[in-house]
Parts: C-alpha cells; sequence; structure tokens
C-alpha cells in the first residue's frame, strides 16, 4: 500500500509517495507540469516489489508548494539541489534514479554535481548542451508552433494539448494528470525553459561521456519529442549493455504506455548496478 508524506526543504514543502519505508531505493522523478501519480504503475509493480520505490512532486507542481524564489528553485540546478535535500530526509542511501523527460535532465544534473546514485535510467530526455543548436539536434522543435515546454499560462487547450501528447495512453488521458497539468504553476514552465536557453545548465553529452554512473536509456519508438538518431551520436561511458532502448508501442512515456516491459527493464537494470 503506497504511503504519502511531505519534507521541508529550502525549495519548499515537498510531497512524496513511497511503496514501502525501507529497503534500496528507486527514485522516479517525474517530467515538466506533471507529479508523482504518473508513476502509480511502478509504485504496485511486482516487479519492483522488493525495492522502495519513492516517487516526488517537483516544486510547483502536484501536492508540492510553489516555489518562494522561481530563479532558483525552476532550474535544473534547482531541482537537482531540492532532490538532494529530500534524499537525505527520506534517508535515500545511493538510490537508483530514473528521470522521465525533465526529471531525466534532473537526473543527468545530479550525477553531474556528484549525487551519489547507484544508477540513473531516463526516458524522453536527449542529454544536451544548453544552446540551442544541441537542443535543436536532440529535440523535434518546430521553430514555427508554439512552445508549451516554456508557455507560462496554459489555457484549458494547452492542458489537454501537452497532457495528451506526453502522457496519453492510445490518446486518453487519466484525468488526474490533466488536473496536475492544469494546477502547474506555469513560473516553472516559463523559468525552466529560460534558464536553459540562457546556457544554465551542466553539459549532459559531457555528464554521459565521462560519468562512472551506470546509466540506461528506455524510450518510445513514437515518441515525437526526441530525435531517435541523436542517442547513437553521443558518446556513453557506462551505458548499460541492453543499450539505447526503444520500445515498440510506446510514445514519450513507456513506463505508462507499455508498464510491463518498462518495470521488467527498470528492475533488471536496478538490479544490475
Amino acid at each position: 500500500m503506497t504511503e504519502t508524506g511531505a519534507v521541508e526543504t529550502s525549495h519548499g514543502r515537498i510531497a512524496y509517495a513511497q511503496s514501502r519505508a525501507d529497503g534500496p531505493a528507486i527514485l522516479l522523478i517525474h517530467g515538466n507540469s506533471s507529479s508523482k501519480e504518473v508513476f502509480a504503475g511502478q509504485l504496485a509493480a511486482p516487479e519492483l516489489a522488493g525495492w522502495r520505490v519513492v516517487a516526488l512532486d517537483l516544486p510547483g507542481h502536484g501536492a508540492s508548494d510553489d516555489a518562494a524564489d522561481p530563479a532558483r528553485s525552476y532550474t535544473f540546478g534547482g531541482y537537482a539541489g531540492m532532490v538532494e535535500e529530500v534524499a537525505v530526509a527520506l534517508g535515500l542511501e545511493r538510490p537508483v534514479v530514473f528521470g522521465w523527460s525533465l526529471g531525466g535532465h534532473i537526473a543527468l544534473e545530479l550525477i553531474g554535481r556528484g549525487f551519489p546514485a547507484r544508477g540513473v535510467m531516463i526516458s524522453g530526455t536527449p542529454p544536451v548542451k544548453a544552446e540551442m543548436e544541441s537542443l535543436l539536434a536532440g529535440f523535434n522543435i518546430d521553430p514555427a508552433a508554439e512552445n508549451l515546454t516554456g508557455k507560462r499560462d496554459f489555457t484549458e487547450d494547452d492542458v489537454l494539448a501537452y497532457t495528451t501528447h506526453t502522457s496519453g495512453v492510445n490518446g486518453v488521458v487519466d484525468p488526474h494528470l490533466l488536473a496536475m497539468c492544469r494546477r502547474t504553476d506555469g513560473r516553472a514552465r516559463e523559468t525552466m525553459f529560460g534558464s536553459v536557453a540562457q546556457g544554465q545548465a551542466l553539459d549532459e553529452r559531457e555528464i554521459v561521456a565521462t560519468t562512472t554512473v551506470p546509466l540506461a536509456v528506455v524510450n518510445g519508438v513514437d515518441d515525437v519529442f526526441i530525435q531517435a538518431g541523436y542517442f547513437e551520436g553521443l558518446s556513453w561511458s557506462s551505458l548499460w549493455p541492453e543499450g539505447v532502448v526503444r520500445l515498440e508501442g510506446a510514445a514519450h512515456a513507456p513506463f505508462l504506455q507499455q508498464p510491463q516491459k518498462f518495470n521488467a527493464l527498470l528492475a533488471k537494470f536496478a538490479a544490475g548496478v
């Protein structure tokens, strides 16, 4: 049975859910304008029953506080600092970290800062340098289209479009995830994207090329947000033997769209590290 709670950090009160209160930990970090509930299929997964699976709400998301200082908290570095504080408060020693989309960038920022992760798995997260040339190489970005990723104020159409494209399953989106997108502090999107565009993030290409932390990548074949070929052109210092996995029948959120296959991969990676 999932347990919920919250911890006080310098970035505000951070809400979390966990499958149990002890044991080796797997820490799950959600994406932009989502929440910890997106990981319901992992918190209750029988494949992960031997692990303490923990999911948190980023500042400005879900049941966590909005940031008192957006410029400090709503950046890759700010989010990573918050995760470091939560890990200490919850006693998460050398967790396996899974980061989805924005959460993957936070996970890479963490290991770039020296966070003691047992291993890191990312999904929907091209490791990029915080400059436009690299962003255009890693992501499918249409310069002529509206950038919802960094848009502060969402219309109801924006909420539906963004949630469906990021976390829809067969074109259907969970009403709670719609509500969580609607609830998200729009300053989080605006500040996060602006900070990356201004170069305020570690060079993720350098991190994956040099880290000794075991890495795994699991993307959906039908993920329209990322350039699949980009991953093949990167240098990886510690990529797991499975390589860059691309799950059939999955888009931007393979843990939602193919949960059994994804959970088996996450369990295999966690056991291997």
